[in-house]
């Protein structure tokens, strides 16, 4: 701002201050917050009555002149000329320091208000913005996928019916079996979507709707898409360390760049079992990892780590059985350190006509409500992988959120779906 400039601006009064004749409004809008110095005998005494009587989180409009003063924020304030209200606040806004997290999320609406949620959010779209920046430079083409769904791609029992004109119908749990289909036409895509899952997990890191960054691709095996994902993921916060320095700031945080460099380590499935195993946890083979596992292995990691070659029996129909061991298959997560768990999952399909109805059969599903799954394997398969990588997830521990719910806008878990 050129300093002696006449201007006009508007936002929200964020806190206001009085001290004699001497009033101050800290004015907030998306970009920041300025200081506006009202005095006696510059501003118009209408607007210092104005001062007086609004309340915060009132929207106004403010002529002044620009001061440069190394006092205010950003070293720089607005001394009023005149102010307008907007929009009034009709009385005190309910947010205020040491609310209790269920009255912030209840009061969500509000609550967003907030500068560090204001941080976060931007955090939010530069992370997906910086998504979208790896996959277009590395050829991939986003597309959109469907959201009602009529066969289970996940778990059966974790899926929310919807009545569709009559027909029952379901919100996707991804979209990757779709992805699949495109691959045949495009080769290598990505999509940025939300998945639903019925679950009633009430743990730090569960939501039943969240957003993904899955991606899929034509020619690909499982150490591909670990490396893909290894240079998605640096490439994502060596981005964010460079363009959300301010939000970090604000969110008293410092992202470390050399937290997601590649490589990566890699450790199977029996790795992992003998490390839970050492720290006193009882599993069994052939037991999918939970949240208190997945939170013992992540604290021996100070980096994401791959964990590969899971049982059969605990992943989804569709991943590719080892051939030298097929009671495992070609299937990998990415666990985030320090005790945040898997942020990432994805593998090598089974791209084998035969192969594919048989083990359609073995997890005791019904062949004929994936007729257009299993034709893809028809006409020209090939070998093929993909990934989804959880935004919020990521967000959480790239962000040291407590709770998942902190990523999102309006988080939507089994006890809140207001507002």
């Amino acid at each position: 701002m050129e300093e002696g400039k006449t201007i006009e601006i508007i936002g929200w009064v964020y806190n206001k201050r009085i001290h004699g004749n001497l009033l101050f409004i800290d004015l907030r809008d998306s970009k920041g917050i300025i200081q506006i110095t009202i005095k006696k005998g510059i501003a118009s005494d209408k607007s210092i009555e104005i001062v007086k009587e609004i309340n915060k989180e009132s929207s106004i409009k403010v002529l002044g002149i620009v001061k440069k003063d190394p006092r205010a924020p950003n070293g720089v304030e607005i001394i009023c000329k005149e102010i307008e209200v907007i929009g009034p606040s009709y009385q005190e806004f309910p947010i205020k320091p040491g609310a209790g997290t269920r009255f912030l999320f209840d009061n969500r609406h509000l609550y967003l208000r907030s500068r560090k949620v204001s941080a976060i959010m931007k955090i939010r779209s530069a992370f997906l913005d910086a998504a979208r920046e790896w996959f277009k430079k590395n050829d991939f083409i986003e597309i959109d996928c469907p959201i009602f769904i009529t066969a289970a791609c996940e778990g059966g029992a974790t899926l929310f019916p919807v009545d569709y004109f009559g027909k029952k119908v379901y919100l996707s749990q991804s979209v990757q079996l779709y992805q699949e289909a495109a691959i045949y036409g495009l080769e290598k895509v990505y999509s940025i979507q939300p998945s639903f899952r019925a679950e009633l997990s009430r743990t730090r890191r569960h939501l039943t709707e969240f957003w993904q960054i899955e991606a899929e691709i034509a020619f690909a095996k499982l150490e591909d898409i670990m490396v893909i994902q290894e240079d998605l993921l640096n490439h994502i916060v060596h981005t964010l360390a460079e363009k959300c320095i301010e939000e970090f700031k604000i969110l008293g945080k410092k992202i470390d760049e050399k937290i997601a460099e590649p490589p990566y380590e890699r450790i199977t499935y029996d790795e992992a079992l003998e490390i839970l195993h050492k720290n006193g946890v009882k599993i069994e083979w052939g037991d999918d990892f939970g949240a208190d596992e997945e939170k013992v292995l992540c604290n021996q990691f100070e980096k994401p780590f791959f964990v590969t070659h899971y049982p059969r029996k605990a992943k989804a129909f569709y991943h590719m059985p080892d051939k030298e061991r097929p009671e495992v298959v070609r299937c990998v997560d990415l666990l985030a350190p320090k005790g945040y768990g898997e942020i990432s999952g994805g593998g090598q399909r089974i791209h084998d006509y035969e192969e594919l109805i048989e083990s359609i059969k073995l997890f005791n599903l019904n062949p004929k409500d994936y007729e257009w799954y299993i034709d893809l394997r028809k006409y020209g398969s090939v070998p093929h992988s993909g990934f989804g990588l959880g935004v919020e997830r990521t967000l959480r521990w790239l962000l040291e959120l407590p709770h998942i719910r902190s990523a999102c806008l309006f988080p939507r878990t089994p006890s809140r779906v207001y507002p």
